[in-house]
């Protein structure tokens, strides 16, 4: 009884989510509208006269860091400096997708659908904050991207729920088998693999 009563608030949910992603999809159609911009073919491009606009707001970079916090320009090299951990992990999640994934029929995650880099296209931002909005973008994609990944891999190897809840899960487990349920495990774990495959098959 208490698994169909979950089973229904998950259905409720889902459906709220679709519904959010219609209102959210209408929301941005207006946005651009509103601020003028057009989005072809994932490039971004403003008018002439919003570009001028645009400029005459953006502040120059020594005025920038004349005005910039003593401390936060000493911390800068430590936040850029996580750079260097990123690209290492991007190659490594590449390179595990592109080995494991095909060996396990694992449809591959796509990283251009989580890593979005295009704020720097805003001509009110000077250049350090462009390169701050890039790195951003590409922080946080790639940890959504390899969240993704890592889903996947769970899915797969290990679809268990976890005796304590954490905070903010992914999505997946909503269909993992409760901790401790060996029958179901056995049970389950084929599908579950089944599920993943055919998604690449789809594809």
């Amino acid at each position: 009884m208490a698994n169909l009563h979950y089973d229904e608030i998950l259905k409720k949910i889902h459906g709220l989510q679709d519904q959010l992603e219609e209102e959210l999809e209408e929301l941005v159609s207006k946005k651009r509208e509103e601020f003028q911009y057009k989005l072809k073919k994932g490039k971004v491009t403003f008018d002439k006269n919003i570009r001028d606009i645009h400029q005459k707001y953006r502040v120059g970079i020594w005025t920038y860091l004349k005005n910039t916090h003593p401390l936060y320009i000493l911390t800068s090299p430590i936040i850029y400096g996580v750079i260097f951990p990123l690209i290492f992990l991007d190659i490594a999640v590449f390179l595990y997708q592109q080995i494991c994934f095909r060996v396990y029929e694992i449809p591959i995650v796509r990283r251009a659908d989580f890593i979005v880099i295009d704020r720097q296209n805003l001509d009110y931002l000077n250049g350090i904050e462009k390169f701050n909005c890039m790195y951003c973008g590409y922080g946080n994609g790639l940890i959504e991207y390899i969240r993704e990944v890592f889903s996947r891999t769970e899915q797969y190897w290990c679809p268990i729920k976890h005796a304590r809840r954490a905070v903010k899960t992914h999505y997946r487990t909503e269909k993992f088998v409760d901790y401790g349920d060996v029958e179901t495990y056995k049970k389950q774990l084929g599908i579950l693999r089944k599920e993943l495959n055919s998604m690449a098959k789809t594809k």
